[in-house]
């Protein structure tokens, strides 16, 4: 595994194209303070990024349940999306009082609701680990050695890590092994409620005007981190501007983007375009109408597939923004030329043709991932789908590692990962509604009877078979479930501490299917570790090329890990004659008001609006209280919650969302388009002043840093 590549290489002397790019704090370093004046920011790069404190405002973005936050005060006030918050919201709602549909506001630190399982990750270390992870590969390692030889190391690097106490580590691979990182982060675990708007303010517009602009969403929360039962101290923290931002105005957005897709060739695009995301429109429709319509049948149902219900329409609506993108932007086209011109140069060059057999490997590696494509699939949403089909396959595969040695066991089922798991039996418990799970569980099954004969799912057609027609599948879904003591809590916490013999004895048939399942998704697993070996060999040296060509600097895939985007408050023109102008206002959300979901604005915030009740909180520019903004920040998915800071490192909003157009940026960055929605900070400190009379917030919201 031949790749070191200081990150200074990767950063080359040609400046960077000011909006694109998911930034690491080292990179931001490597590219000096001139650059960053260059974005807006007057502040010091020390002050951004300390390497030798190990941390500064950039480490003020934390890492959330799948989302990002920050710190806003000095007693732990943190602030994130609404939508990031909806598990508490679930967790604390009756039919009597469904918070998720009327939010909740703390009057005092006395009435903050504690989350049950939810942890905050602070970050207080990073640093370049490439050379120990290279160092651990043998010499002459085939793929599946090399895989196995860097998740020992990566197993190892954590352990070392975490042996200081409260401690969570996160170790990162970035572009296919091009370089590795680890990040020590502080972790919390007493983490309550303090503030969450009506969901007719925090997700106002629904699906049909996610993924969109103009945008109307006050989608922000606030929450209260503790630590030995007061409230947490934060190094650092972002006072709330008052002022807000205008057209043109320097931000950046610091969190935790999930996943992109810009390093891979046109080949692997390809595969997410014709399959994965057709796919998931079908499937994940099909699962959303379930849920809808049984929903309706309850308000205890409602409750309970709520947070899978929003879940799935926000992954359904963001597969159909990337086929409209893939399409419009003809991305894959342009990946095909780009990889057109780097095979031109790479071909002049005498060490040019690794890099070319590289290219062809991994052109090969996407080739024989499709001729299992459909089952695999289906494998995939085992961990995703029916609490049916991931409670019994979680537990399996809890079991079958659990018998293990730790440092042996699969990431995610180790020692330290066990915490988690515990609290997500218990949590998950909320979210399981019969009658909607065996509908689920109904759909799943019909697609897995339905794959054709080479690549049939042992464990289906074994339990399921012989069910030829909807009824008799049905009639065998209520006896599974009649007999299965997988549903009743107290039942499944003990099943967690079980070992694979103890779980069979049982004789429970939807642990016997999960037994079964586990085994080919352990399969299923084995096949693309040998894959993700041949990936560590093949894309780094690809990868070189393609940043050798550019000559520029060129921002890794997002992949979880901390990093910053720079860019500037803008609107955009989606087509020809219209224009998107980057501001939206209350004026703009009371005129879509109609009374009906998802265009249900609250009574009191219509008053207030009638009454002209702004305060101080009218934005000078349009004399309306602002709601939302634009910028041509580079985000994706796990960007929710992000701090959106200006050029003086005060919080002016926070990313929820981009735009429809931009949807497919995930694959290429397109600065014409490529804009991210913010919620606008002054929303919430009007509607927390004007609407909540929640004044003692609202001066810690503003207060000055210490």
């Amino acid at each position: 595994m031949r790749h070191a590549i200081p990150l200074s290489l990767l950063l080359l002397a040609t400046p960077a194209l000011a909006g694109e790019g998911k930034w690491t704090p080292q990179q931001v370093l490597e590219q000096g303070p001139a650059w960053v004046k260059a974005q807006g920011f007057g502040l010091p790069l020390d002050k951004l990024w300390d390497a030798k404190a190990g941390g500064g405002l950039l480490a003020n973005a934390v890492q959330l349940p799948g989302c990002s936050g920050s710190f806003v005060s000095a007693d732990g006030l943190l602030i994130t999306n609404h939508h990031c918050v909806a598990g508490i919201l679930q967790e604390h709602s009756t039919p009597q009082a469904n918070l998720t549909v009327d939010g909740y506001l703390a009057r005092t630190r006395a009435d903050e609701k504690k989350a049950g399982a939810y942890r905050i990750q602070v970050p207080r270390a990073f640093r370049d680990v490439s050379a120990e992870v290279r160092a651990a590969v043998p010499a002459g390692a085939d793929d599946s050695a090399r895989f196995s030889a860097v998740e020992t190391k990566q197993k190892a690097l954590v352990a070392a890590c975490e042996k200081q106490p409260a401690t969570r580590c996160q170790f990162a691979e970035f572009d296919g092994g091009l370089f590795f990182t680890l990040t020590e982060f502080e972790e919390i675990v007493d983490v309550r409620l303090v503030y969450a708007p009506p969901l007719g303010v925090g997700n106002y517009g629904g699906e049909v005007d996610n993924w969109s602009w103009p945008r109307h969403t006050g989608d922000f929360s606030l929450l209260r981190a503790y630590k030995d039962g007061q409230p947490y101290q934060p190094r650092h923290f972002f006072p709330v501007s008052t002022r807000g931002v205008r057209e043109g105005d320097a931000v950046a957005v610091l969190g935790y983007p999930g996943r992109t897709y810009r390093a891979w060739i046109a080949d692997e695009m390809a595969e997410r375009q014709e399959r994965w995301f057709p796919a998931v429109r079908d499937l994940y429709g099909e699962w959303i109408a379930i849920l809808e319509s049984s929903g309706k049948t309850s308000a205890e149902v409602a409750i309970a597939v709520a947070d899978d219900l929003r879940g799935l329409e926000n992954t359904h609506k963001n597969a159909l923004g990337q086929l409209a993108g893939l399409g419009r932007g003809r991305i894959l086209d342009k990946q095909r030329a780009d990889e057109e011109r780097v095979q031109a140069w790479a071909a002049l060059r005498a060490e040019g043709q690794q890099a070319l057999a590289a290219w062809e490997g991994l052109r090969t590696l996407s080739a024989e991932k499709l001729r299992t494509w459909d089952r695999d699939f289906l494998l995939d949403l085992v961990a995703r789908g029916p609490r049916a089909l991931r409670w019994p396959a979680q537990l399996a595969r809890r079991a079958h590692e659990a018998v293990k040695p730790d440092a042996e066991r699969e990431p995610g089922y180790m020692e330290r990962d066990l915490p988690r798991l515990r609290d997500r039996v218990t949590r998950d418990q909320k979210r399981y509604a019969e009658t909607a799970d065996r509908r689920w569980l109904h759909s799943w099954l019909k697609r897995a009877l339905a794959l054709p004969a080479d690549q049939r799912i042992a464990a289906v057609d074994a339990a399921f078979g012989a069910a030829t027609t909807d009824a008799a599948l049905e009639a065998e879904i209520g006896r599974l479930y009649a007999a299965s003591r997988v549903f009743d809590l107290a039942t499944r916490k003990a099943m967690f501490e079980e070992t694979p013999d103890a779980l069979r004895a049982r004789k429970d048939p939807l642990i016997d299917m999960g037994l079964a399942l586990d085994a080919e998704r352990r399969a299923l697993k084995a096949r693309r570790d040998r894959t993700a070996g041949a990936t560590l060999r093949l894309r780094p040296t690809w990868r070189m090329a393609v940043i050798a060509e550019a000559g520029r600097p060129v921002a890794p895939d997002a992949n979880s890990s901390l990093r910053v985007s720079f860019g500037r408050v803008r609107g955009y023109s989606p087509r020809e004659a219209v224009v998107m102008t980057p501001h939206t206002t209350l004026a703009g959300a009371v005129a879509k008001h109609t009374g009906q979901d998802p265009f249900e604005l609250p009574e009191r915030v219509r008053a207030a609006f009638v009454a002209r009740r702004f305060g101080r909180w009218t934005d000078p520019a349009s004399g309306q209280v602002p709601v939302a903004f634009l910028a041509d920040c580079d985000t994706t998915g796990g960007n929710s919650g992000s701090p959106t800071i200006d050029g003086e490192g005060r919080l002016v909003g926070v990313n929820f969302d981009r735009v429809w157009e931009n949807v497919a940026n995930d694959f290429g960055y397109n600065p014409e388009v490529a804009r991210n929605v913010n919620a606008d900070a002054r929303y919430l400190l009007w509607l927390l002043e004007e609407v909540e009379g929640a004044d003692d917030l609202v001066r810690e919201l503003v207060a000055a840093p210490r």
